[in-house]
């Protein structure tokens, strides 16, 4: 893909039409889908709406918003926007924005060119490419449309990035004013996981950098989705490409996370973890070079910060807390059986890691698994 030029504040006229018509049109049929071909069964929407009420102003918002689901289906995004009241639809500023497979979503111009203005950035799955993991610059970019904008202009370098060391996209840090406090949207268990009991597999800890590296800290708000593994089950015959209609569809919206209760004491941890490497950084190359450590959100420049063991003792904690809180809002819908606890664990899931193929039945649980 061709090098995009650095682009001025606010985004341009074209750049925001092609986005508020690719986004609305996408909720158009996403609505049309569920509610003219399915039934729908939704709880907190209204709670839920009020919420981006709040943040329609970008000048207005204090901090950014991250909603954090379960993922049981190819449709899942964008399809349970549709849930969305079609006048939310053709604004992008106050949409989300989520993480797609690069290798699909990004394979060419022309899916390039839609699934950006579609507001989704290119992620790459560890599994199936070198350039995958949680330290990949995508991250970094979710993370800084979560955060407080930087209060002067940046140096071109940090207008684009690159998740392979050959393709460029726009930054958010591009447009700090339009895209302050973005909402994110992410599907931690990093694949679709059709289970019987729509039971979860464990998170992965790019989720984890979300929530403690934001800045400020943002709004979490859980989400728990079923029903649409029923309109694309994975082991589904021809016509493959079609979705099943006449299904019941249900998606809960919870509340925000009081997150002080929830994950204070592991941002404090995380912090504290910061502040150190920052000290140690600055005591062998002197104070200007720690003073460079953090910059900005999303920057990791130590080995200690990325894969020390209390680093990486801080995530998987971070990660667990916030499965259980979408086990939570499964709970409270009822008609659920209790969840297996050693689907919480990584290691339980290692079981699998010897498949090289992305669509695959797991030996864990016997579930579908879909890694495109």
């Amino acid at each position: 893909m061709a090098s995009p030029a650095p682009a001025s504040q606010p985004p341009s006229l074209s750049l925001r039409l092609k986005s508020a018509m690719i986004m609305g049109m996408t909720g158009v049929i996403s609505r049309c889908f569920l509610y003219g071909f399915n039934k729908v069964e939704v709880t907190g929407l209204s709670r839920f709406l009020d919420l981006l009420d709040s943040r329609k102003d970008p000048a207005k918002r204090e901090r950014g918003l991250l909603t954090v689901s379960n993922h049981i289906s190819v449709l899942d995004d964008p399809v349970v926007w549709g849930l969305l009241p079609l006048s939310y639809a053709f604004d992008p500023s106050n949409l989300r924005w989520t993480l797609g497979a690069a290798d699909i979503c990004f394979k060419n111009k022309l899916f390039s060119t839609f699934f950006t203005h579609g507001q989704v950035l290119p992620c790459h799955r560890l599994k199936h490419s070198p350039f995958g993991g949680p330290f990949q610059p995508v991250v970094r970019e979710a993370i800084r449309l979560l955060s407080t904008p930087p209060s002067s202009a940046l140096p071109p370098a940090h207008l684009t990035y690159s998740t392979n060391g050959e393709d460029t996209h726009i930054s958010p840090l591009a447009y700090p004013l339009h895209r302050r406090f973005s909402w994110v949207h992410v599907f931690p268990e990093g694949c679709v996981h059709q289970h019987a009991s729509t039971d979860l597999r464990y998170f992965k800890w790019g989720l984890a950098r979300l929530i403690l590296e934001s800045d400020p800290a943002p709004d979490v708000l859980p989400m728990f989705i079923d029903g649409t593994q029923r309109c694309m089950p994975e082991d589904r015959g021809f016509p493959r490409f079609l979705p099943r209609i006449g299904k019941t569809v249900r998606v809960a919206f919870g509340e925000v996370l009081d997150y002080e209760a929830t994950f204070g004491d592991l941002r404090r941890r995380w912090e504290g973890l910061v502040k150190r490497e920052r000290e140690r950084v600055a005591s062998k190359g002197g104070r200007g070079r720690g003073r460079e450590l953090m910059l900005l959100p999303g920057d990791l420049p130590t080995d200690e910060l990325k894969y020390g063991r209390e680093a990486q003792e801080i995530r998987i904690e971070v990660a667990r807390r916030m499965r259980e809180e979408i086990l939570k809002v499964r709970k409270a819908l009822g008609g659920y059986p209790e969840p297996d606890p050693s689907f919480a664990l990584a290691e339980t899931w290692r079981l699998d890691d010897d498949i090289g193929e992305k669509k695959y039945k797991s030996r864990v649980d016997g579930s579908s698994i879909n890694q495109d």
